[in-house]
């Protein structure tokens, strides 16, 4: 698979988590741990916005039971699977796209508008990490960056403790692609909040592009070098 794809998906991941966040109530729409806080601080506080946080999880996990059980139930072939999944995140990514833009502003934090288009882009993430755990288990993962950022922090240390040979080409490579990935969701990040201060909602625009590339790349054959 090429090099790029797992970078173009934590691009998108830390750009919905941070554009879910803004729009939504404080809803993340890729990281089910942020949900359980931000869940805990509501019910805490005695705030509003409760509802779309608490269907955050078993959406989510139901959308990846489904799709994990139709994929074996079919036996669909690996590289058909990747296309399939990652064609359906686009279809979510644009409809919960449109609704963030159509429905904006999200006046009422526990409203239908904001709790349907926040599942839209739970199930577009929950896809993408479905897609991402059983095609590409070797690249870092796309939405969750604390273990990343741990692992980054144990490969270097044990580079300076005189890790040579293949154990220390080992840990180069995988620090460099962990590296690259928390790079991307932090970029991601950064801009979806930039945009978000800029155009409002219509920030949602931008994540089904992001889908339609990491969609050609997985089409794209990959010639050997």
């Amino acid at each position: 698979m090429r090099p790029a794809l797992p970078v173009l998906l934590s691009l998108t991941g830390g750009y919905v988590d941070t554009s879910g966040f803004l729009a939504l109530g404080g809803l993340f729409p890729a990281h089910v741990t942020g949900n359980f806080v931000t869940l805990g601080a509501a019910l805490a506080h005695g705030t509003s916005g409760i509802i779309a946080k608490l269907l955050a999880l078993p959406v989510f996990c139901l959308t990846v039971l489904v799709l994990r059980y139709v994929n074996r139930r079919f036996e669909v072939p690996d590289q058909r699977s990747l296309k399939i999944l990652l064609a359906f995140k686009l279809v979510f990514l644009i409809v919960g796209g449109v609704c963030a833009i159509a429905l904006a502003p999200f006046t009422n934090p526990d409203g239908f508008p904001l709790v349907f288009t926040g599942m839209l882009l739970v199930v577009a993430m929950a896809i993408q990490n479905a897609a991402h755990r059983i095609h590409l288990p070797q690249a870092p993962p796309s939405t969750l960056m604390t273990g990343t950022t741990t692992q980054i922090m144990i490969d270097l240390a044990d580079l300076a403790n005189g890790a040579d040979g293949d154990t220390g080409k080992t840990l180069r490579g995988r620090l460099g692609r962990m590296v690259i990935a928390v790079s991307a969701f932090a970029l991601g990040c950064g801009l979806a909040a930039l945009l978000y201060t800029i155009v409002g909602t219509w920030c949602f625009a931008l994540p089904p592009l992001f889908a339609v590339v990491s969609l050609g790349l997985a089409l794209t054959p990959q010639q050997a070098a």
